[in-house]
């Protein structure tokens, strides 16, 4: 990069870097969180991010916590990084029973293990990832409070006009990566019923962040001039930051019975109307095929509003910064959320 190119770089990466600190409100729940937090599946999209959140808000809070992170590390450096920050790391593939069990026990279990990209023609895999190792989990961390990530996309396809799916909202998961993370959730419900574990089921959809994200994709077809696909009309999105640190205050929230909340942004957004916004920003005309349905993928997070407050950052600043990201080269992830599909075939 020439020097004008790596300022701006710079720049950008220092506000990016600005919307992931730990907020007051996480720094006291997180010192009011009893034992250690063991991150299952930290090496994923969120988890790095996730334990450093935890780590930062350790530190701030003055307390002694450890954190924990497992994952088969399969990005070269992330392991090391990770043990930079003060966050303890255990190579192990949760898959293998006698890893699993070695593991040591925790107070906390934030549980982000699972798969869904490439899930189709890989259905076995997909369901021994999403239903049968949460089973093992649930019984080897049976005293330990867990936050479950889970998805919306056990819900059903519900009309626009209703605001998104509730948490009372039945499930009617479309095709087997949903019908498998259904199966995630009533694995740990079912343990979590004859151990009295405290549980929280944590129904996430969409996370962005620089790299990766609905947001991202739908800005990288406007840039690169391909059209649109409205069938999915409407979306629900979050920041990554954000979205971490609810999971992270989510373990004050676990019960007994479990409880089951939706996470995501508050605005029911129109995939035309964002595609329309980033066409103003790179001064692109979006494309668009195929026209919108009735209904989509929606989830309303109003109880998670009530217990956390409105995420700080705001839609608008996101997409700017994604912008920006994007116009400098920034390094981004070629795992696309899929979230045009209407039939559940990831």
């Amino acid at each position: 990069m020439k020097g004008k190119q790596l300022q701006e770089m710079e720049n950008i990466e220092s506000a990016y870097h600005s919307l992931l600190q730990p907020s007051a409100d996480l720094v006291a729940d997180i010192a009011a969180i009893e034992g250690d937090i063991l991150i299952l599946g930290v090496g994923g999209k969120m988890g790095p991010g996730l334990a450093t959140l935890a780590r930062q808000a350790v530190d701030l809070a003055g307390i002694s916590k450890r954190i924990i992170g497992v994952s088969r590390f399969s990005e070269p450096g992330l392991q090391d990084r990770l043990n930079g920050e003060g966050i303890e790391t255990i190579g192990a593939d949760l898959l293998e029973d006698g890893q699993l069990q070695a593991l040591p026990e925790a107070g906390n279990v934030l549980y982000l293990a699972g798969t869904k990209f490439g899930t189709r023609g890989n259905e076995p895999f997909t369901w021994a990832m999403n239903t049968y190792l949460p089973g093992r989990v649930a019984e080897k961390y049976k005293r330990s409070n867990i936050v479950v990530f889970s998805t919306g996309n056990v819900y059903p396809l519900t009309p626009v006009i209703r605001g998104g799916a509730a948490e009372d909202c039945s499930p009617g998961p479309i095709g087997e990566y949903a019908q498998s993370c259904l199966g995630r959730e009533r694995l740990f419900q079912y343990s979590a019923a004859k151990y009295n574990t405290p549980l929280l089921i944590y129904r996430l959809n969409y996370a962005n962040d620089t790299s990766y994200g609905v947001l991202l994709e739908i800005a990288k077809s406007v840039r690169a001039r391909r059209p649109i696909d409205l069938g999915m009309g409407n979306v629900n999105v979050i920041w990554q930051g954000d979205a971490n640190e609810i999971a992270i205050r989510s373990l004050r929230h676990c019960t007994v019975p479990a409880k089951i909340l939706n996470v995501t942004g508050p605005e029911t957004l129109s995939v035309r109307w964002l595609a329309e916004q980033f066409g103003r920003l790179f001064q692109i005309d979006p494309e668009f095929i195929n026209e919108e349905h009735p209904d989509s993928l929606l989830s309303n997070a109003a109880e998670s509003f009530r217990l956390f407050g409105y995420p700080k950052t705001p839609l608008k600043k996101m997409m700017e910064l994604l912008v920006e990201w994007l116009n400098q080269g920034g390094k981004i992830l070629n795992k696309d959320t899929h979230f045009q599909e209407r039939k559940g075939k990831y």
